[in-house]
């Protein structure tokens, strides 16, 4: 039987459109190699998320006598329930995604796909079966692996990908990271919290480099405190072995560094999936292993259409689910959002950060007039009572109108209150129609609206700026 849609690929892209093109109508097959998901949900953003909370209960019983409780000093970690746990939380949301599909009468099979031509894909199942579908239109969801830089020594044992070190079996002493983006900084406070020495090697003359440099300084800043060695403008030359430890050889401005741990975890980027998929045999047009597409996520072959990672955009879960909807819509001739040029984006560290719409710095690159305004957690009554007050919202408007183009936060549950900048970018809302709303008391959500009426000195619990 024909399918109005065939998508290889079941990550947080693929499943979102299989459920959508259902829900429209649409007859849906969705072909999946290994858990329902994909690295988001079983090697990414949720296990990651998992051990996070690790962290944040750890942190919280090294400072536990704040709250006025004693004699606890004596915790032990549990490795082994860690990883159950863990696995509980995936295996809980892969089968919701299973249930959900299966209820919309999505076809799931199990196995690799191959493009043969535009209305026809082979799926060779896990049983080693081989199944031709016809299909009327082809969605490629098959996201992203993680890079391996040509460093000397990249294949030794004790040097890994975040894919393999989610199932660390032990706590390691010493923990190198080559990468100081999102993955690795992640990586670097779960481990810290968990008791390693943990030594970060970033490239670029700062950690996290797309972030405001306001969020990106005071970050850095709080992870030397909390231990953390962290190594800028400085290049991995090679990693080799040494009495049973392994050694990282780096260089700075300063000359040559070498590093003794005992595991590394390689975090430098990701790399779209596309192996097997028989794209130059259709014909795909690729510009270095992203799959070029327009915007309408239709690649250059006719119904055909890359969503997520593979393609090479933003490279996060939620856009990914975001253009695997769309797409779904396009498919099926229903009304789409075309506005999606609002992202926010997430770091699960401690404190957490968040962001969305332009930075400080590309405000000036674009030559926009600007204002910028910021609020410290230290002045909110619900942080305090926290007793996490440490970080801040920062938000950046129009110089003329006072409409929101930025809202950088750095703190408690940011990545919780980070929606409301996104809402009020999208809509275009300026200053007064945030101070405009009424927020309850006592909460987080007071400091953002305490950052925005600081644009035009209205701000009440801030001293006002000499501007």
């Amino acid at each position: 039987m024909e399918k109005d849609i065939v998508i290889i690929g079941g990550g947080p892209g693929g499943y979102v459109a299989a459920i959508r093109g259902a829900q429209l109508g649409g007859k849906v097959t969705l072909i999946e190699e290994n858990a329902l998901g994909g690295t988001c949900l079983n090697v990414g953003c949720i296990p990651t998320k998992a051990l996070c909370k690790n962290a944040e209960v750890i942190s919280t019983l090294k400072n536990i006598e704040e709250f006025g409780i004693k004699g606890i000093e004596n915790y032990s970690i549990d490795v082994e329930k860690i990883q159950e746990r863990k696995q509980n939380v995936i295996d809980q949301l892969v089968g919701g995604i299973h249930t959900v599909l299966s209820a919309y009468g999505v076809e799931i099979l199990r196995g690799r796909g191959t493009i043969l031509n535009k209305n026809l894909v082979k799926a060779t199942l896990v049983t080693g079966e081989e199944r031709e579908i016809p299909a009327k239109n082809i969605i490629i969801a098959t996201g992203a692996k993680p890079t391996l830089p040509p460093i000397p020594g990249i294949h030794l044992n004790g040097v890994m990908t975040s894919n393999e070190l989610l199932s660390f079996k032990e706590i390691p002493k010493r923990l190198a990271i080559i990468g100081g983006g999102v993955i690795g900084i992640e990586f670097a406070g779960i481990f810290n919290a968990l008791g390693s020495e943990v030594t970060v090697f970033e490239f670029a003359p700062s950690i996290l480099i797309k972030l405001d440099k306001d969020i990106s300084k005071r970050l850095t800043t709080s992870l030397k405190k909390d231990g953390i060695k962290i190594n800028t403008s400085t290049g991995v030359e090679e990693i080799k072995e040494s009495n049973g430890s392994l050694v990282i050889v780096a260089k700075d401005k300063k000359g040559s560094i070498e590093v003794e741990v005992d595991q590394v975890l390689v975090s430098v980027g990701r790399t779209p999936v596309i192996e097997g998929l028989n794209l130059e045999g259709i014909g795909i047009e690729l510009d270095r292993k992203r799959i070029q597409v327009n915007d309408r996520f239709e690649t250059n072959v006719k119904g055909v259409y890359a969503i997520g990672d593979v393609n090479g955009g933003m490279m996060l879960a939620h856009e990914a689910s975001h253009e695997g909807k769309s797409v779904a819509e396009i498919i099926m001739d229903a009304p789409v959002s075309e506005d999606r040029g609002v992202v926010p984006s997430c770091i699960f560290i401690s404190p957490e950060i968040s962001t969305v719409g332009i930075t400080e710095e590309e405000a000036k690159e674009q030559g926009i007039d600007y204002k910028t305004s910021k609020f410290m957690f230290g002045a909110n009554g619900k942080a305090l009572s926290m007793g996490e007050p440490q970080g801040f919202v920062k938000v950046i408007s129009t110089g003329e109108n006072n409409r929101i183009i930025g809202v950088h936060i750095m703190g408690p549950h940011a990545a919780d209150l980070i929606h409301e900048g996104a809402l009020a970018i999208r809509n275009q809302l300026t200053a007064d129609d945030i101070a405009s709303t009424i927020h309850a008391h006592p909460t987080l959500g007071e400091a953002f609206v305490e950052a925005v009426m600081g644009l035009t000195n209205e701000a009440i619990h801030m001293v006002p700026s000499k501007r």
